[in-house]
């Protein structure tokens, strides 16, 4: 297995598993509109996409999207993204993939990564603390809804 930053090139596998990400989170399919966006992100350099590949079969990607934190003066970074397919699950695809961001957001300067999941996505929370990330209990995170 490899993993690689996204580029055009892997515009149709990111889409894909982008497409199935959205899905688990209650979406419709929408495998154009899934194309669409990611390729405006990799175009417009708007995020950093990390992808694995088995073989030629794209199985799990992660996004990252750019921000910063005032108050130390650093860079930070929102993984907003982390989806492997079904069938490439348990073998630790997930947790190169948060490596894989970590060593990306050192290599940046960044002061942190965070990251929200469900309330009831039980293994990805297992994931994450086993990776090192750690419930926020300093701060309540609120969210105005546009839409």
């Amino acid at each position: 297995m490899e993993i690689n930053q996204a580029t055009i090139a892997d515009l149709d596998g990111v889409s894909h598993l982008f497409n199935l990400y959205r899905m688990f989170y209650g979406q419709s399919s929408d495998l154009e509109g899934a194309k669409a966006f990611i390729k405006d992100r990799i175009v417009n350099k708007e995020s950093v996409i990390f992808v694995v590949k088995d073989k030629e079969k794209y199985v799990g990607f992660t996004q990252l999207y750019p921000t910063f934190s005032s108050v130390s003066m650093k860079r930070a970074w929102i993984l907003n993204d982390l989806y492997v397919d079904e069938g490439a699950r348990k073998q630790g695809i997930g947790e190169k993939l948060l490596q894989k961001a970590k060593e990306s957001a050192i290599i940046t300067g960044a002061k942190r990564i965070s990251l929200s999941t469900s309330v009831d996505n039980h293994s990805a929370q297992r994931l994450y603390e086993k990776c090192g990330y750690k419930q926020d209990t300093q701060f309540s995170h609120y969210e105005l809804s546009l839409i």
